[in-house]
């Protein structure tokens, strides 16, 4: 499982500016609900100054996800709009203490969500459609500009290192290759820049071969495997009740039945899974399997 700073786990369980924010004059939407990531951020600005007076956020998502956009609105208020569009993703990851790498995407939203909102505020259009031929990741809809800006301002040398930052690549792995090709553009520029011999090219990660059923099975119950001890150390654990394609239904069980971090908990589940699968499912309470079936 990840550690996470005592500052994510605060503002996950006390998170700042949540909720609706009345009077907003800037409004910034972000993600969807089927790639599992959605924040909506409203500002209200003070039209005289450009001042954002107060910052509100909306967010489905995991704990890192309500962190970030609970840092994020702190960091704002306070700001003007051009200075607010200066904040990196580095800086609220910076803010909460840092967050593990499988896990900066969420700054990475907050960023996008910010620049969302003040564009609404200047009546301009922003927004996350794609140029036709654009788009590399089909499963997180993440396309070639936005892969390439979060290379450059973050530094990024791997295609772990893309996943991690924008969640591209972290579904079928079908556009590794895509990542592949303007991380290696990227990566030729910054050495050309520093007046160094071309930069290597990216290491490949190799597609999974396909499973059969049995295989998927045993996998996913190694990987658990490798998760319960830690969950074992706080007393807890959990058990695999059913897989239903690419929906994953467990049962979490002694301390982390109650336990109010038992979504970030599912998360971590969630995300080694697909690591260790190669392909992206869901982690789903066992209840929620029981209910459809009563339904």
């Amino acid at each position: 499982m990840w550690d996470y700073s005592d500052k994510v786990k605060e503002h996950f369980f006390n998170p700042r500016n949540a909720g609706p924010l009345e009077g907003a004059n800037a409004v910034g939407d972000v993600g969807s609900m089927s790639c599992g990531d959605a924040l909506r951020l409203m500002l209200k600005v003070d039209p005289q100054t450009d001042i954002i007076l107060e910052a509100g956020f909306q967010t489905f998502g995991c704990g890192s996800a309500i962190a970030s956009s609970s840092a994020l609105t702190e960091i704002i208020k306070g700001m003007t709009v051009d200075q607010a569009l200066r904040v990196t993703n580095q800086e609220i990851a910076d803010y909460l203490d840092g967050l593990p790498p499988e896990k900066m995407h969420c700054s990475v939203m907050g960023r996008e969500a910010l620049q969302a909102a003040i564009a609404n505020y200047r009546g301009e259009s922003w927004q996350d459609e794609h140029e036709e031929g654009a788009l590399i990741c089909k499963c997180f809809a993440v396309d070639a500009v936005m892969i390439e800006e979060t290379i450059r301002a973050n530094h990024l040398t791997t295609v772990r290192d893309v996943t991690n930052y924008t969640k591209a690549g972290g579904g079928c792995a079908c556009c590794h290759e895509g990542i592949e090709e303007v991380l290696n553009k990227v990566l030729a520029e910054r050495a050309a820049q520093c007046e160094l011999a071309p930069a290597p090219a990216a290491v490949a990660t190799p597609k999974p071969a396909k499973l059969t059923s049995v295989q998927r099975i045993r996998l996913i119950e190694e990987t658990l495997d490798g998760l319960r001890p830690h969950l074992q150390r706080d007393h807890g654990d959990v058990e695999l009740v059913e897989v239903d394609g690419s929906t994953i239904y467990v049962n979490l069980v002694g301390a982390c039945m109650h336990c109010q971090m038992a979504a970030m908990t599912l998360g971590g589940i969630q995300q080694k899974l697909i690591e260790a699968l190669g392909e992206f499912v869901k982690v789903v309470p066992a209840s929620a399997l029981q209910q459809a079936a009563r339904a």
